[in-house]
């Protein structure tokens, strides 16, 4: 271990959480709240947009609001590249938590308050930049508190792991209650905002006796000359961004379709340029270019998967409030609440699943294999939601069963994809590429929220079949194909398991 990060591990008390660094106190609670904020905001958000100016919300378009959920999606995750960025080379992790946080508390702020279309935009655009500094920067600091050969590391990854499940478990729940009640849309962003503030009290009263030095040192910093370069190339970015913007848009250049259309272009535009760069890289060896190749086939899955599982924010909560018998049982039922099952689903089997692969030791299926049947589950997920209307109609309404049901399905595909897409891309990873390598593995997500806001203007009761079935039919093809391949793929990741 180098001598800083040495510094930084004995700088930190190691008991006092669970038998845990006293750090993961802080890292714990700082997430689980500034999850409950955001979950707790996007089982609302759409609901907010579509829904009449009589009933709280804003009125606009169904499919319009669908898209723009799946834009901000993929923009959060396409801003963390900035956010580890920023934290690497100019301000460290810590500050990019706690600004971060900043931004994310304004933005929920503005939306708790009654405006315009254009303060709605202002404030995605702030939760977009907070969330893109703050959520790769706490997972970050969670591995500095911990020396690599530390053997509660695992698994003081699995409670942090645990603290944005139990965030976005109860977000749904709480702010779905009180948001979705007649014109309460407002106080429901406001309690995600008080949320935040908790995980920001919380980080800046603990951090300096539980993290130590930990997040304070800047990994890669900016020399004195890099600095006025890197500034002066930010400020005419923004300089040419902002009168780029103010040109285009009177004169019908930049739309919301041609918004859509160029996030699409970009979320498959930068994870190809991230798989040449690295390729192409005199840093990259033989064995590493041959374990990139193995690396596209899962990526390409990953992208199919999550354009699937992210629609449970967009089309499902469409179809858990028009299309849901939400009296059942004598309980009326919230449509936001549907939202706190894939949370729920994660907590009680993912022990399940982590004990299945220890248990199978080497007898476990291989990655592509783990990738394939994650992919088979989403298909299902969607099949499984189309047999209500094959059975009783597209305008009749559903047992709430059926989308519990799809839900759950898709988290035995999530628990099969993502812990293993994660480890699989560290060992994958060219070693001068290592950190890059995992902000491509989130990449996924981005492109594959950006395809589905191309695709989301499809879907309406006459289409509702035709819709789940072509996405359903087409993830399970995929898996097939990937199983029938995943001994090649295996030969190409070289040695790697």
């Amino acid at each position: 271990m180098t001598d800083i990060k040495r510094q930084i591990v004995d700088s930190v008390p190691q008991e006092g959480f669970f038998g845990h660094p006293k750090g993961l106190f802080t890292l714990f609670f700082t997430e689980f709240w500034e999850r409950f904020s955001y979950y707790g905001m996007r089982a609302i958000l759409v609901y907010y947009m579509y829904y009449k100016v009589s009933q709280g919300g804003l009125g606009l378009d169904e499919s319009t609001a669908l898209a723009i959920m799946s834009i901000y999606g993929s923009l959060v995750y396409m801003s963390g590249i900035i956010g580890g960025w920023l934290a690497d080379r100019i301000f460290g992790t810590s500050k990019a938590i706690f600004y971060g946080g900043i931004l994310i508390m304004f933005g929920h702020i503005i939306l708790s308050i009654p405006g315009s279309i254009a303060m709605f935009y202002v404030s995605m655009v702030l939760i977009v930049l907070g969330t893109g500094l703050l959520k790769p920067n706490v997972s970050s600091v969670v591995g500095e508190i911990y020396s690599p050969e530390d053997l509660r590391r695992d698994a003081g990854f699995s409670i942090f792991y645990m603290g944005i499940n139990l965030g976005g478990f109860l977000a749904p729940l709480i702010v779905g209650t009180i948001g979705m009640k007649q014109n309460n849309f407002h106080f429901g962003f406001l309690i995600a905002a008080v949320g935040m503030f908790i995980g920001l009290l919380v980080f800046v009263l603990t951090k300096k006796n539980n993290l130590g030095l930990a997040g304070t040192i800047v990994a890669n910093p900016l020399s004195p000359s890099e600095k006025k370069k890197v500034y002066t190339y930010i400020g005419f970015g923004i300089v040419f961004l902002a009168v780029l913007i103010a040109v285009a848009i009177p004169l019908g250049f930049l739309t919301f379709d041609t918004f859509i259309a160029l996030v699409g272009i970009l979320g498959i535009l930068i994870p190809t340029m991230y798989f040449v760069v690295m390729y192409r890289s005199p840093k990259t060896s033989t064995i590493e270019r041959s374990r990139l190749i193995a690396y596209i086939p899962l990526f390409i899955t990953s992208v199919m998967f999550w354009a699937i599982q992210e629609q449970g924010s967009t089309i499902l909560a469409n179809y858990a409030d028009k299309r849901t018998q939400l009296n059942f049982a004598g309980i009326e039922l919230s449509p936001a609440w549907f939202q706190s099952l894939n949370p729920l689903f994660i907590i009680i089997l993912a022990p399940v699943f982590a004990w299945g692969w220890v248990k199978l030791g080497a007898r476990q299926p291989s990655v592509p294999t783990k990738f394939s049947l994650g992919l088979l589950f989403a298909g299902l997920s969607f099949l499984v939601i189309l047999l209500p209307a094959y059975f009783g109609g597209s305008h009749s309404l559903v047992n709430p069963l059926w989308l519990v049901l799809s839900y759950f399905i898709i988290v035995l595909g999530e628990l099969c994809l993502s812990p293993v897409g994660l480890s699989v891309t560290t060992k994958l990873a060219p070693v001068a590429f290592s950190a890059q390598t995992m902000s491509l593995w989130f990449l996924s997500n981005a492109a594959a929220q950006a395809i589905n806001a191309q695709i989301v203007k499809f879907y309406n009761p006459d289409t509702e079949m035709l819709y789940f079935g072509v996405i359903g039919g087409v993830a399970i093809v995929l898996s097939i194909v990937l199983f029938m391949i995943s001994g090649r793929i295996q030969g190409y990741m070289r040695g790697v398991r």
